[in-house]
């Protein structure tokens, strides 16, 4: 990868597109790409929603190569949601063909004159962008048809939904599947919000005519991929869970450890579990589509295959195989326990372009607030419908839980740095906690998933429901965890190199054997170290200080069964995360 696309949505007579060499970013992808340009080149004290702000797309560093589980993209901003960074994740195809292209990263910046509406297309011969307001307020299907119709069935899309152009700050990116659905998204933060802020509505990436990126060092590439691949393969979580069933696969496991947040995080176990699990989903999918529709990947190089594809009553596609953050935030955590009315609304987000877990918990806080009934699925749909169509409730709840929780009064509302948690209790999950309190993101699992040796026992083991060791579990996730983000690789790999020395040895193998330059596991740690540093000079530069890496008082004051305990990790510990 060797150019960044910076376009200048408001330059004038119109938006402009210049190529420029990586100069100071050379050497770096995904997190570490987005993190980098923002806090080099976005004033923290600007409105995520002005011209100021910019976005940025970036493929990771072994994004368009052979190595497994490359495939991932990172989006980097000013946060709307949160005031803060953000570097929002997905899956899909765009990360392996951006990079095929040669493209380390599109920077987008500025902002129209006018409301017109932009289209952008990247492909071997360059990129180009032009005005075409027939898109406005499509939904992200209906949108990915059209460019289907108009630059073939190989293309790939990053588009947004009616919730971006509304810049609602729950609003997601939408990157296209292998399929040409769009089912994956960066969802965290509201970076949809700024892509719709900027006036543009869709990437069109066509990578026809490029090749395969090719490592420094062949022979040791190759062998060392070949042993990660293994390694993933062997590990009990990376090659029989996930792909037998999915994400969700958490769903017994978290229920049953007291950590699964029902009923707007009132309780830690949901008696509807059983009929929203994995395990349920699994073979509902494999009925209704045929034997392995549980079982698909989200990206080219994917194998763990941890998605699925879930089929409707009448058989026709509805959604990918919902998430296990999405089944939570829409079932358990608002008590349904519909297989069903879950993938439904989880099609609507998809389609709206809507982060599934903070419109989640939205939901919830307002169910806690009397806009619904705990278990009432129509009334949850009705609500989404409501989102989408732009409605004055729709625009509230778009705006997520927190904005949502001050509306209708609700003192529950799980937040931090506005941003939602996702589907571990903190009181029973004690270092997802120090996670969601102290990282630079806001409320978020995947900055440092201790659910690892909390829960699963991998990694070691610490009690989640102890404050002890929490800390030091935290920040060595949070840091390894920025690094990873930084190489295209997908988070789930974390199974495998925590637990098996020798696979963790061959993912710096591989690494070293794509770049030619040495990689050791001090190397990693420095990377990620060094990231997540320059996050939290961003976030104090915008006015972040230590009383914001904090969780709501509740989880201090409201035990939850069935353990019956509270978030023990005291603010000075919250407060030596990052002495380091």
């Amino acid at each position: 990868m060797d150019k960044i696309l910076r376009v200048k949505m408001g330059a004038d007579g119109g938006p402009q597109i210049v190529v420029e060499p990586l100069g100071d970013y050379a050497g770096m992808g995904g997190r570490a790409m987005t993190s980098a340009v923002v806090a080099k080149e976005v004033p923290p004290l600007c409105h995520p929603l002005g011209a100021d702000n910019k976005l940025v797309i970036a493929p990771g560093m072994l994004s368009g190569s052979a190595a497994a589980m490359s495939g991932r993209i990172s989006v980097g901003c000013k946060s709307p949601l949160t005031g803060g960074i953000k570097e929002a994740n997905s899956g899909g195809q765009p990360s392996q063909m951006l990079a095929r292209l040669g493209c380390a990263a599109i920077v987008i910046e500025g902002r129209p004159a006018d409301d017109t509406l932009y289209k952008m297309v990247v492909n071997k011969d360059g990129a180009k962008i032009e005005a075409d307001n027939s898109l406005k307020m499509l939904g992200n299907y209906d949108l990915v048809e059209k460019m289907k119709a108009a630059y073939g069935d190989k293309v790939a899309c990053i588009s947004i939904g009616p919730a971006g152009e509304m810049k609602m700050s729950a609003a997601s990116i939408a990157f296209t599947d292998m399929e040409q659905r769009p089912t994956r998204h960066a969802g965290r933060g509201g970076v949809g919000a700024v892509m719709g802020s900027k006036g543009l509505k869709v990437i069109v990436v066509d990578d026809e005519g490029t090749a395969r990126r090719e490592p420094a060092d062949p022979d040791k590439f190759k062998a060392a991929n070949k042993a990660f691949v293994a390694g993933l393969k062997k590990h009990p979580v990376t090659g029989e869970g996930l792909p037998a069933y999915g994400t969700n696969v958490l769903t017994n496991v978290i229920n049953e450890a007291g950590g699964y947040p029902t009923n707007n995080f009132s309780t830690g176990q949901f008696a509807g579990a059983s009929k929203i699990s994995g395990e349920a989903q699994a073979e509902l999918e494999n009925t209704r589509g045929g034997e392995g529709s549980a079982t698909h990947g989200c990206h080219r190089g994917c194998v763990i295959r941890c998605s699925g594809t879930f089929y409707g009553k009448n058989g026709n596609f509805l959604t990918k195989q919902p998430e296990y953050e999405t089944v939570w935030a829409h079932g358990g955590n608002c008590g349904i326990d519909d297989l069903d009315a879950i993938a439904e609304l989880d099609r609507m987000d998809d389609d709206f372009g809507l982060d599934t877990i903070e419109m989640g918990a939205t939901i919830g806080v307002a169910m806690e607030g009397g806009v619904a009934k705990f278990g009432d699925a129509e009334a949850a749909i009705n609500l989404l419908k409501e989102v989408g169509q732009g409605t004055p409730l729709g625009r509230i709840l778009g705006n997520g839980a927190s904005v949502t929780g001050q509306v209708f009064g609700v003192e529950r509302v799980p937040v931090v740095k506005r941003q939602a948690m996702p589907a571990y209790d903190p009181r029973s999950v004690q270092g997802i906690g120090v996670t969601y309190a102290t990282t630079t993101m806001g409320a978020d699992h995947t900055a440092g998933y201790s659910v690892t040796a909390n829960v699963l026992g991998v990694g070691g083991n610490v009690d989640g429901t102890k404050p002890e060791g929490q800390v030091e579990l935290s920040r060595n996730l949070q840091i390894a965890t920025a690094a990873i983000d930084a190489t295209g690789m997908c988070l789930f790999i974390a199974f495998a190199i925590l637990d098996q020395a020798e696979t963790f040895q061959a993912l710096l193998d591989v690494l070293s054997g794509f770049t030619g330059q040495p990689c050791t596991a001090d190397d990693v740690t420095d990377l990620g170290k060094s990231i997540l540093k320059q996050e939290r000079e961003f976030n104090a530069a915008a006015g972040f200080t230590s009383k914001d890496d904090r969780l709501p008082a509740f989880f201090k004051t409201e035990p939850i069964a069935p353990h019956d305990v509270t978030f023990g990790v005291s603010d000075e510990e919250l407060d030596s995360v990052f002495n380091f």
